[in-house]
């Protein structure tokens, strides 16, 4: 309850309101930034978008245009650089920038596998059952003597391998 009023209070001393900066009806854009809705699609292997980035042009924007239409000669670099993002969004060299997404990626792999990791260890310990006797390598040693004292397959099998008077394996 007290959180409540708190940020209501904050809200209303910086003058945002209470439903904050924008309306049900209204769109939530600031000025500088592309407008929502738009067709403009630019990529490297389309370079030339249909419509340029920037539709809705401010006063100065309206006046650089207007002096495009003159000499480019009496145009700044820094006019050419604003008439070109008035035109596009990013340079081809901004495009090509490499982006440092494979960190995000290689984290969420590296958690998930943790994670399976976790799981199956958590599955060997309280999930599946213990080994079964006849795993267990007392078993398999008395399984292997009776076998041999049985004399099982003594022309071909274990049998035939082993020496019975000197009680160990033939070489």
């Amino acid at each position: 309850m007290f959180s409540r009023v708190a940020r209501s209070v904050v809200l209303r001393t910086r003058g945002l309101g209470a439903r904050g900066t924008h309306s049900p009806g209204g769109t939530a854009h600031s000025p500088g930034k592309m407008t929502p809705y738009t067709n403009y699609y630019a990529q490297r292997s389309y370079p030339m978008p249909d419509e340029p980035f920037c539709t809705d042009l401010s006063a100065e924007q309206q006046a650089l245009k207007e002096k495009e239409k003159g000499s480019w000669t009496l145009l700044s670099p820094e006019e050419k650089v604003a008439l070109y993002r008035l035109q596009f969004h990013q340079t081809f060299a901004e495009m090509n920038r490499r982006t440092n997404e494979w960190k995000t990626v290689m984290g969420c792999v590296f958690f998930f596998c943790g994670l399976t990791a976790l799981a199956i260890w958590w599955q060997r310990v309280y999930v599946f059952p213990e080994k079964p006797i006849t795993l267990q390598e007392e078993w398999k040693a008395r399984q292997l003597q009776r076998v041999l004292d049985m004399k099982g397959n003594p022309v071909q099998g274990l049998a035939s391998r082993w020496d019975y008077d000197r009680k160990e394996w033939k070489k």
